[in-house]
Formats: C-alpha cells, structure tokens, sequence
C-alpha cells in the first residue's frame, strides 16, 4: 500500500492512477493523517487498452521512458533528398519513360 500527501497526488496524479491501475492501493494523507482510499474499480482488469493486451500476449514491448524530441525533428543529409528523388520520378512520368 503507497501513502501519499494531497500535494503530492494533485502534483503527480498520473502517476499514483498507474499504480492503481495495477492493483496497489494508494492511501491519501492530510497533515500526515490517512483521509480516503484510491482503489482500482472491480472488472477495472477487463478494459485493459490494445496495447496491454498485445503485451500481455508478447507481441509487443511497452516502452519503459518517452521519446526524445529529437526523435520528430527532419533527417538531414540522404534523406531528404526525397523531394528531389521525387521531382525527378515525377519528370520521367510526365516525358512518358
């Protein structure tokens, strides 16, 4: 069972409703004193996403952190070149080739 203040929860809700999701129950603190409960809903198990499933099943792997954001900028150099690839495909269909 995890405790956590109110602060703390309204700062990082997110994260303690995971933990919930997979079955721990979360204590709330005021002032250092237990005031409610956070549970999972019964048959919470059941609406399990996609994704969960098609881990669950092995064929998939979850990520354990988030993406760079260097992961969504342009490639530079061959790549993309594309647009010039593209323009010239787009001349031969014109010409008839």
């Amino acid at each position: 069972m995890t405790k956590v203040g109110v602060a703390r929860l309204k700062a990082q809700l997110s994260r303690y409703l995971e933990v919930v999701k997979h079955g721990e129950e979360v204590v709330i603190t005021e002032r250092g004193r237990p005031v409610a409960k956070l549970v999972a809903l019964r048959g919470a198990e059941q609406s399990e996403s996609r994704r969960e499933r098609l881990a669950r099943a092995g064929l998939l792997t979850l990520g354990a952190g988030r993406i760079r954001p260097a992961f969504f900028r342009p490639l530079r150099g061959p790549a993309s070149m594309g647009t010039a690839v593209l323009r010239a495909l787009l001349e031969e269909r014109a010409d008839g080739r």
